[in-house]
This record gives C-alpha cells, structure tokens and sequence, in this order.
C-alpha cells in the first residue's frame, strides 16, 4: 500500500470515528484529506469505494444511516463500541500459540488474514512472538478456489464451476448451495446442496476448473443444523461427489477407539465383542473393495457384524498379517 493512500485511510477512519453524525459522501471529500485532490466526481467516488473495501477487509466496521429521516442521502460513521477491542489476556503459552497459528496457513487469502489479526492484537497492547522457534514448521496449503468459496459461505451465496469427476474427462458445470469447506485426509472439499441433483454433494477443490461464479443474492443459503460437514465428507469415503453407496455396514466399534471407523459413519447402538464394550456404527460405503483395509487396520477395536463379505475379506487380512504374509 502506498503511503498516501495509506494516510488516506488513517485520516477517513480518524473522522469516522470523531463523529457521532453520519458524514455523507461529499462532506467525507471535503473534510478527509487525500480526497480533495480526485480530478473528478467519478475519480473520487472510485477512490472511496475502494478504501471502503479495504476497512472492511481490515475488519473496521462501518455503519450506514441518516441522520435526519427526511435526508435523502445515507451517511457513514464507526461506532466506537464495534471498534475498539476489549482487554486481552494472553498467557506466554497462548502468545506463542497465536504466533504459530499467523505462520500455518500458506495462501495469499489467509495469510493476510491473519497477519491483520496479529496487527491488532499487538495494537491491543499483546506481544506476540510470530517468530519463535519451533521443532516443526506446519503449513496448511488452501487451493484457489478456497477463498471464493469461503466468502460464497460466509455470504449465504450460491455459486457455479465447472468440474471434473474422478476417471471422467468431462467437466461439468455445477450449481450449488455451499455450507462449508473442510479438509479431509490433506484435502479440502466443498460440501453443499447441488440444485441440479436435489440433493447434498461435496466436491474437492482440486478438480474445480476456472474461477467460482456467484449465483442470485446473498443471504439466501443456510446451512442445516443437523449436518456434520466432516462426517458427510468421510462417509463419502474421502469426498465420492455424485455417487450413492453402493453397501451399508454395520461395524462394532471399542469405546475411545478407531477413530477412522467413527468418523465414517453415525452411531446406532451399543454392543459388547469379547467383554468389551463398545459402539456400533453404521457406515455407507462408497468403495467397498477398499473397506476392509481401512477396518482391518484397526485390529481388534473393529469387528464387522454385517454384511458377511466384508467380515470375511477383514478377517482374511488380518489371517494373512498373523501369517506374516501382507495383502
């Protein structure tokens, strides 16, 4: 950022903030220095709605209003209660943390994010050790539809893109209504409801094509409450859009244990393997040839009640890792 437009923003935010009125348009032009300088109307009100979205990403509130109900033209205004932050406390472990946490993400997006918060957090009187050593350097890799996406949800906003199926050469437009992006097994997904097929979908980032379109007016999409955006995106078996199960599973589970298995399904009842107590989960499975790997590898905290081929092909590996073969 410049440095006059820099000044520009710390000079609109100081008379914001300075007045309990709403200042208009062109008394913001007359009284905010940098902005008498814009050759033309056209130039100015550019320039202003830039620096309106720049506060707005910095995460300074701005009110619109009027002050008089017969006055036709609305105003702008920061209330100090919205913008000033409260008292912070942070204990050198949580410090430390908040640093950690600023060098993690490894997106453009993100990246500036938090490095604003870190901004106010240090202009809120906390240090911050962004730079302490430390034994692993995370990073947490976004694709570039991340941000698109992530605004579409926090927007309430259906979008559009085209995309590409796994073994398909063909990309498709779709529509859909998104509810949140998570990641799963190092990959992020879209979860929502797909206007084409009526129904909820996930689609993984990384087969998008182009860029993401807004579609209709903001505020009209809401997530259900009854949806667990990661389980929806582990019980389709690592994100397996446009596709039904193929087979359902009834999978008894050690209490506290087999945390892949849970994840992958939904409880439906209590049952006890050998005196132990535990769960029973119900999955849907997608790739039912791949199943019994990913069960067999929890030992004996998974015992598969149903169906008897998928009991029978665990039971088969885990004979064959007692032999000392491996399948």
């Amino acid at each position: 950022m410049s440095t006059a437009r820099a000044e520009r923003l710390v000079n609109l935010v100081l008379a914001l903030l300075s007045t309990r009125q709403y200042l208009s348009a062109d008394r913001i032009r007359e009284i905010v220095p940098g902005y008498s300088d814009a050759p033309t109307d056209e130039a100015f009100y550019r320039t202003f709605e830039r620096d309106k979205t720049e506060l707005r990403e910095l995460g300074i509130p701005l009110e619109y209003g009027r002050n008089f109900v017969y006055e036709q033209v609305e105003g702008y205004r920061i209330a100090r209660r919205d913008y000033e932050l409260g008292e912070i406390e942070l204990s050198p472990d949580e410090a430390t943390a908040v640093g950690l946490a600023v060098r993690l993400w490894d997106s453009p997006e993100l990246t500036g994010q938090a490095q604003g918060a870190l901004v106010k957090l240090r202009a809120a009187g906390v240090e911050i050790d962004d730079q302490a050593p430390t034994v692993v350097e995370p990073k947490v890799r976004t694709e570039s539809a991340f941000g698109p996406l992530l605004a579409a949800v926090q927007n309430g906003q259906a979008v559009q893109f085209e995309y590409r199926r796994s073994g398909s050469p063909e990309w498709l437009m779709r529509t859909i209504e998104p509810w949140g992006v998570v990641s799963w097994r190092s990959r992020w997904y879209v979860v929502g409801h797909d206007r084409d097929r009526d129904a909820p979908r996930c689609f993984r980032l990384s087969r998008l094509n182009g860029k993401v379109k807004t579609v209709g007016k903001p505020g009209v999409v809401r997530r259900p409450a009854d949806v667990n955006l990661l389980q929806f995106v582990a019980g389709s078996s690592g994100g397996s859009d446009d596709q039904s199960p193929v087979a359902t599973a009834r999978v008894w589970v050690a209490d506290g244990r087999a945390a892949n298995v849970r994840r992958r399904g939904r409880v439906v009842g209590r049952d006890t393997a050998g005196g132990t107590e535990g769960d029973v989960i119900q999955i849907n499975l997608y790739f039912p040839e791949s199943a019994a790997d990913w069960i067999a590898a929890q030992g004996p905290d998974a015992l598969v009640l149903e169906p008897d081929v998928l009991a029978k092909a665990v039971r088969e590996r885990l004979e064959a890792v007692v032999h000392g073969g491996v399948r």
